[in-house]
């Protein structure tokens, strides 16, 4: 028997909103709207029949560790984490990053920016 191993991903893009709340007023995603956000990119993905295997995934996260750059949000198997603002953002990484496969350079998060 040979062992055969392949390489594929079952989302194109796979999607991770970070929704952390942090208690008090220690920085979190959740003090952003991250939720409001989640839930636009998740419903607009659907709108567009972009959603499920083969496509796009939009999936919610805990703390993913970045919380000086929050909101925050990462798309893999390229791992690229961008910031965003409001749904026009949101509209621009759907558009250009999830149907055309190009990244949004100005939501991008500086490598060095942790919690």
């Amino acid at each position: 028997m040979t062992n055969t191993t392949t390489t594929s991903t079952y989302y194109k893009h796979h999607v991770f909103f970070c929704l952390n709340e942090r208690p008090g007023n220690e920085a979190c995603c959740a003090q952003h709207k991250a939720q409001e956000a989640f839930d636009y990119c998740k419903k607009t993905v659907k709108n567009l029949n972009l959603n499920g295997p083969g496509s796009v995934r939009i999936n919610k996260a805990g703390c993913l560790d970045r919380c000086a750059g929050g909101p925050v949000l990462v798309v893999y198997p390229e791992g690229i984490w961008y910031t965003f603002v409001d749904n026009a953002d949101i509209d621009e990484i759907v558009e250009s990053h999830l149907i055309n496969n190009k990244v949004v350079e100005r939501l991008l998060i500086a490598p060095d920016v942790g919690r």
